[in-house]
């Protein structure tokens, strides 16, 4: 089954980065690309991603704020908030709100352990 992902990081670069791990896994998802909150909030109300990797500093509303924002408004959503900051606070906070956390740099692996969860609560839920 083909899901829609939506990559939200400021860096242009970074979101290339997760594209290219994404074409080796899953290449025929559909990509969602936001390079800040707003973006997002908006390409969930008109594209409905099923999945979403968020970065955890960016101008504006941080990863967190905007993670907790898309599992209150879209509960099914699978969340990862992506970051090097790899404090136990902001871990602990990313699993409070319900969603995964993985460090920088995000390794291939990491990727799509993820997805590979992601996408078995997803076809769980659909049952």
């Amino acid at each position: 089954m083909s899901y829609k992902i939506l990559i939200v990081d400021d860096s242009k670069l970074a979101r290339m980065a997760v594209n290219k791990a994404l074409n080796a896994l899953y290449p025929d998802w559909t990509r969602i690309e936001a390079s800040n909150a707003d973006e997002a909030v908006t390409s969930v109300k008109e594209k409905s991603p099923d999945i979403a990797l968020v970065d955890f500093n960016m101008p504006g509303r941080d990863g967190l704020e905007l993670a907790a924002e898309l599992r209150r408004s879209k509960p099914r959503m699978r969340v990862a908030v992506v970051s090097a900051n790899r404090q136990k606070e902001v871990v602990n906070r990313t699993r409070d709100i319900g969603a995964t956390f993985l460090g920088k740099p995000l390794t291939d692996e990491a990727l799509g352990e993820f997805l590979k969860a992601a996408v078995g609560e997803l076809e769980k839920g659909q049952q």
